[in-house]
């Protein structure tokens, strides 16, 4: 019995040690992008939700909007991750590019990446950085 626990809290010790999750957020007037990478030993995966509010003249009369997608993702070097996901029902996938800095990370997103998101909402940074949460 004593080495059941034992072995089962040795386990949850050494996942915990191999694993970790890094947020990333950025906010801009009403339009905020949330990116979550999760490593476990060789499996990475990654989430990101935006939720966008019409700001400026550029936007007026727009909807809000929100999206969110989710998947496996591969590590293409050391500071750049690519997750590829299909739409449900299409031929077509949404990549996510994501390259990573000391604080921060910035998101492309392919062409096809507009059937999963509606209206002003896209995955795409713009070429600015989403910063790491502490």
């Amino acid at each position: 019995m004593k080495k059941c626990l034992f072995l089962s809290l040795a386990l949850l010790f050494t996942a915990n040690a191999f694993g970790s999750t890094d947020h990333y957020i950025r906010r801009e007037g009403d339009h905020v992008q949330h990116l979550k990478i999760r490593k476990f030993g060789d499996d990475v995966r990654v989430s990101m939700d935006v939720d966008f509010e019409p700001t400026g003249s550029a936007e007026e009369g727009r909807r809000s909007c929100s999206a969110e997608i989710s998947g496996e993702a591969k590590v293409v070097s050391e500071n750049e991750i690519v997750m590829r996901k299909q739409a449900e029902g299409e031929a077509r996938y949404c990549s996510l590019r994501i390259v990573l800095s000391s604080d921060g990370a910035k998101v492309e997103q392919s062409p096809d990446c507009k059937y999963f998101v509606a209206g002003i909402c896209h995955f795409d940074s713009e070429e600015q950085e989403l910063r790491k949460v502490k």
